[in-house]
């Protein structure tokens, strides 16, 4: 599994248009194979930063397979209207996990 780690900040005033695009941007992501599923959360110090994070059985799904499909031009035309800056993205893979005891 590969975790896309994606910072998004939101141009002023557009929180709320975004997510409703993010929701409806999100079937694009999920009918791709190797998509696992992904997570938005919200800037505590910040509310104008997103961190999205999805999940990959590889990272050439993401790499090839999203960004080289036409679906991926679509999320792009969603989305990226509302980003003031570009989105900074970067691949992990676990190492270890653990809940709260």
């Amino acid at each position: 599994m590969v975790l896309e780690i994606a910072m998004l900040d939101v141009k002023d005033g557009q929180d709320r248009e975004f997510e409703a695009a993010l929701a409806q941007a999100a079937p694009l992501l999920s009918g791709m194979p190797g998509f696992l599923g992904y997570d938005l959360h919200r800037g505590v110090e910040d509310p104008n930063r997103y961190a999205l994070l999805v999940r990959w059985r590889t990272l050439e799904d993401h790499t090839r397979g999203f960004r080289g499909s036409p679906q991926h031009q679509e999320w792009r035309r969603l989305l990226s209207h509302f980003y003031s800056g570009a989105p900074v993205v970067a691949h992990f893979r676990p190492i270890t996990s653990g809940a709260p005891a």
